[in-house]
C-alpha cells in the first residue's frame, strides 16, 4: 500500500483535503465515492526523505476514547452526540479536530466506520473494520469494549519493549561520549606530557596503539561524521523499500538476545489481534488481511498473508502457519486444536494471554542480561585506555627511583 494525498468537494460544495493509504489511485476515487466526496485532486506521496513527526494523537487518547465511547453508546446516546462530547473533553486539540471532522462526517450521512478511515494514521484498518463489524452486527459498544481492551494490551507491550531498551540505549550514548573525550582532549594530553618527558619514543605497544587510534580519531573525524551521516541516509532509504525491511526485520528475528523477545512479542500481536477480529465477526480472509497489514514486520506479514491465500484454496490455518517457520510448533498446535473444536476465536486469546506474560519474562530477562554484558563491555574500553595511559607513567617512575 502507498499514502496518497487527495481533494475532494462535499455536496455542498466543500473542499476537503486529506491523506489515505490504498493500492493505487482507483482504490482511493472508490473510497472518496463511498464517503460521498467526489475526488479533485489525489497524488501519490512520496516518502523517501520525508521525516515523520507522528499524528499528534498518543494511544493512549485512542484507549480513553474507545472505552468512554463504548459506555456512552452502551447508555443509548447517538453516535453524533458522543462524538461530540469527547471532542470537547479531549486535552488533545489535534485528537479533537480530527473527531469534529469524524463528527460533521457522520452528520451527512456516512457511517461511522467509513468516516474513521478518513483518518488512518490514528484509527488504523483494524480499528475501522472492527467498528463495521459492529455496526452490521449491531453490537457496537461490545466491540469498542474488545478494542479498548486490545489497545491497553497492545500499550503494555510498547511500553515493555520501550523499557527495556532505554537503558541499554542511554547508557550507549553516555559511553560514546565519553569515549569521544577520551579519544580527542585526555589521550592527547598525555602524548603531549609523555614528550615533554623525552618517553615519546619508547612507549609500552599498547599504549602506542591507544596513542593511534586517538590521532586517527582526530584527524579523520570530519570524514568519519559525513560517512555516518550517508550511512544514515542510505540505511534509511533502504529501509523505506519492501525488501530493506524485510532484510532487517529478518535480521532483528534472528538476533541471539533480542530475536526471541521480538519473536514472542509477534505471535502476541497476531493472536490478539486476530482473535479479537474473529471474536467481533469478522470473516476469517479479511481477518488475516487485517492482521497482516498491521503486523509491523515484513517476515510476519509475509507468513500472515501465506498462511491466507492457503485457507483461500480450502486448507486449514496450522499447515501453512507451521510451513513458514515463523511461529513455534506450540502456537501451531494450539491454532488447529482451536479449529478442530470450532473455538478459535478463544484459543487464540488464551495464547496471547500466555505469550504476553511470556514478553515480560523475556524482557526482565533480556535487560538483566544486556545490563552486565554493556558493563563488561564499557569498563573493559575505558580500562584498556587508562591502563595504556598510566603504563609509561609507572615506567618512567620506575627509572627515577633506580636513579
Amino acid at each position: 500500500m502507498a499514502e496518497f494525498v487527495w481533494e475532494a468537494r462535499a455536496r455542498t460544495g466543500e473542499l476537503r483535503k486529506g491523506n489515505m493509504d490504498a493500492d493505487d489511485e482507483a482504490g482511493v476515487q472508490t473510497r472518496l465515492r463511498a464517503q460521498q466526496l467526489m475526488p479533485t485532486k489525489i497524488k501519490k506521496k512520496s516518502a523517501v526523505f520525508s521525516i515523520q513527526f507522528g499524528t499528534g494523537v498518543d494511544l493512549k487518547d485512542i484507549v480513553t476514547f474507545t472505552r468512554l465511547f463504548a459506555t456512552m453508546i452502551d447508555a443509548g446516546l447517538p453516535i453524533v452526540q458522543c462524538l461530540d462530547i469527547l471532542c470537547n473533553q479531549t486535552d488533545n486539540k489535534r485528537f479533537a479536530a480530527i473527531l469534529k471532522d469524524v463528527k460533521a462526517n457522520v452528520e451527512q450521512g456516512a457511517t461511522f466506520s467509513d468516516s474513521l478511515r478518513r483518518h488512518p494514521k490514528v484509527f488504523d484498518n483494524l480499528f475501522a473494520s472492527l467498528v463495521q463489524a459492529g455496526e452490521v452486527g449491531g453490537i457496537l459498544d461490545t466491540i469498542l469494549n474488545r478494542l479498548a481492551v486490545y489497545n491497553e494490551k497492545s500499550v503494555k507491550l510498547r511500553r515493555q519493549l520501550r523499557g527495556a531498551m532505554v537503558y541499554p540505549t542511554a547508557v550507549l550514548i553516555i559511553f560514546t561520549g565519553v569515549l569521544g573525550v577520551l579519544l580527542g582532549w585526555v589521550i592527547p594530553s598525555f602524548k603531549n606530557i609523555f614528550k615533554d618527558l623525552g618517553s615519546a619514543d619508547d612507549l609500552p605497544y599498547l599504549t602506542q596503539i591507544v596513542i593511534a587510534v586517538s590521532e586517527t580519531f582526530i584527524h579523520y573525524l570530519p570524514l568519519v561524521l559525513v560517512l555516518v551521516l550517508g550511512a544514515g541516509i542510505g540505511v534509511r532509504y533502504f529501509y523505506s523499500t519492501r525488501r530493506g525491511k524485510k532484510f532487517f526485520h529478518t535480521l532483528l528475528l534472528k538476533l541471539p538476545v533480542v530475536g526471541p523477545v521480538l519473536r514472542k512479542i509477534a505471535v502476541a500481536r497476531f493472536t490478539r489481534t486476530l482473535g479479537t477480529l474473529l471474536s467481533s465477526g469478522v470473516p476469517i480472509l479479511d481477518a488475516l488481511d487485517i492482521v497482516a497489514r498491521t503486523a509491523g514486520n515484513v517476515v510476519v506479514e509475509e507468513a500472515i498473508l501465506y498462511a491466507r491465500a492457503k485457507i483461500s484454496e480450502g486448507k486449514n490455518m496450522a499447515g501453512p502457519l507451521l510451513e513458514t517457520n515463523v511461529f513455534p510448533p506450540m502456537v501451531v498446535q494450539m491454532v488447529g486444536v482451536g479449529e478442530q473444536t470450532g473455538a478459535l476465536d478463544n484459543m487464540l486469546s488464551k495464547i496471547a494471554d500466555f505469550y504476553e506474560e511470556e514478553v515480560d519474562v523475556a524482557v526482565a530477562a533480556m535487560t538483566s542480561l544486556i545490563e552486565p554484558i554493556m558493563m563488561v563491555g564499557i569498563g573493559g574500553t575505558v580500562g584498556v585506555v587508562l591502563i595504556a595511559m598510566y603504563l609509561p607513567i609507572f615506567s618512567i617512575a620506575g627509572k627515577i627511583k633506580a636513579d
